[in-house]
């Protein structure tokens, strides 16, 4: 008997196509998708290199706490925007607010490239946390909704090395921009590239409301009877009920804790060690640079063998990079490159095994909100791993600040063996008995 969602009815006057899910069925969608996912990352990688060192040179700030400040407000508004994501795509479609993100980022690399005092640096930052919080989850969603479970794994490595690989890339450049034109105006200026393509792209993505629908109808378990998908109960059940869920926040946070101390304080130790911006940016490009490539294999790893021994292992590695950072230090370019090596692999191998996990835990009723928690609780991370970083910085030293990092990886990947358990879900069918719309009506 022939079943068609209600939820994915088309639109008046949309034309008809079959909804199917899968990486080949939506190849066309899902490319476009991860080259949004690009201008996401080259976005943010624009500032990598040199926002830091502006505080300290061009505004002469002396705390490293108030340099960091800015990574505090890109990750706490980051977070709480990705929290607020999950929640919003039950009252509007993802294609709304994968484009409002891009409007609300327009005016970011004009700030950071002519603010007059560091406050603009601030609030521009306040600006790309609102950005990058609603196109990236947006964005991750959205291939999630395409693949269905099968490939999850792979799509998250897919959409994760877009972005992260563009950030790298665009972190190298502005290190050798900034090396011949100084830090500012043209090293920001490139993110104004970013911007139109990112919002002109994001114009023609269609909506995948449908392709959720179609999940829902096929999906092999229903929710709970009785049991609440509201916005509460999620991140509730995300943030400290379910074992796995949390097992994968507190991961998610320590590795974005990592990324945020990284990016506040290397520069700045690598400087101190007589390293050029060319240098500091081929440390700072390298690290995330690996971290896009390597998810693209970690992707499908996860897929085969599962999610946690990736999760483990990644955080693991992440903590020998830090190591390594300090232990070379007397030959500072060798250090930091290999650091950035270890850095890079490790989170390859963790970021796509973490949303492939949370996604495996939470039902398509609430994977949404899912997601926006755990990414809520990843991106703190950012906040975290600056204010960790300047404080222990202003009382103890950047060496000291790295050792820091070290202990807390290794000891979030070990809680990470401890809780998480694997769960694969079975492939649902993967294509609809019918015709639906392109599916520009909200769910999730």
């Amino acid at each position: 008997m022939r079943s068609t969602p209600t939820a994915a009815a088309a639109p008046a006057g949309a034309s008809l196509r079959p909804v199917r899910l899968g990486l080949r069925e939506n190849r066309l969608q899902f490319t476009l998708l991860v080259v949004v996912t690009a201008a996401v990352g080259a976005l943010v990688g624009s500032e990598r290199t040199t926002v830091p060192l502006i505080g300290s040179e061009t505004f002469g700030l002396t705390s490293d706490l108030a340099v960091f400040s800015f990574i505090i407000a890109f990750g706490l508004t980051k977070a709480l925007t990705n929290l607020a994501a999950g929640a919003l795509t039950a009252r509007y479609r993802r294609k709304q607010l994968l484009v409002t993100g891009w409007l609300i980022g327009v005016p970011v690399p004009f700030a950071l490239a002519y603010a007059p005092s560091w406050g603009w640096i601030v609030a521009a930052n306040v600006l790309l946390g609102l950005n990058q919080g609603l196109t990236w989850s947006m964005t991750v969603t959205m291939k999630i909704d395409l693949v269905g479970p099968a490939r999850r794994g792979l799509a998250t490595g897919l959409n994760e090395a877009a972005g992260y690989t563009a950030l790298g890339v665009t972190a190298l450049v502005t290190g050798y921009l900034a090396t011949g034109y100084g830090l500012r105006p043209l090293p920001e200026l490139v993110g104004v590239v970013f911007v139109v393509a990112g919002l002109a792209l994001a114009l023609l993505v269609r909506d995948t409301a449908a392709h959720v629908a179609l999940e829902l109808a096929h999906h092999s378990t229903p929710p709970d009877t009785g049991e609440d998908t509201g916005w509460k109960a999620t991140f509730t059940r995300t943030s400290w009920r379910d074992r796995s869920l949390r097992g994968a926040g507190q991961a998610g946070l320590v590795n974005n804790l990592n990324d945020g101390l990284t990016w506040g304080v290397f520069p700045l130790l690598f400087t101190d060690h007589g390293l050029g911006l060319a240098a500091v940016g081929l440390i700072k490009g390298l690290h995330p640079l690996l971290w896009g490539i390597g998810q693209i294999p970690a992707g499908h790893l996860a897929d085969r063998v599962g999610r946690k021994p990736l999760i483990v292992t990644g955080m693991l590695v992440q903590a020998g990079g830090f190591v390594v950072a300090l232990a070379l230090l007397d030959r500072p370019l060798l250090a930091g490159v290999l650091s950035a090596v270890l850095l890079g692999l490790g989170t390859a191998m963790v970021y796509p095994a973490l949303l492939a996990t949370v996604s495996d835990h939470a039902h398509p009723a609430w994977r949404a909100n899912a997601l926006g928690t755990y990414r809520f609780w990843r991106d703190i991370g950012y906040a975290a791993g600056a204010l960790v970083a300047g404080v222990l910085a202003d009382r103890l030293g950047l060496n000291a600040t790295v050792i820091a990092a070290a202990v807390l990886t290794a000891g979030s990947g070990l809680l990470a063996a401890r809780w998480i358990t694997e769960r694969r879900p079975a492939t649902p069918v993967r294509r609809a008995e019918g015709h639906l719309g392109d599916g520009d009506g909200s769910a999730g």
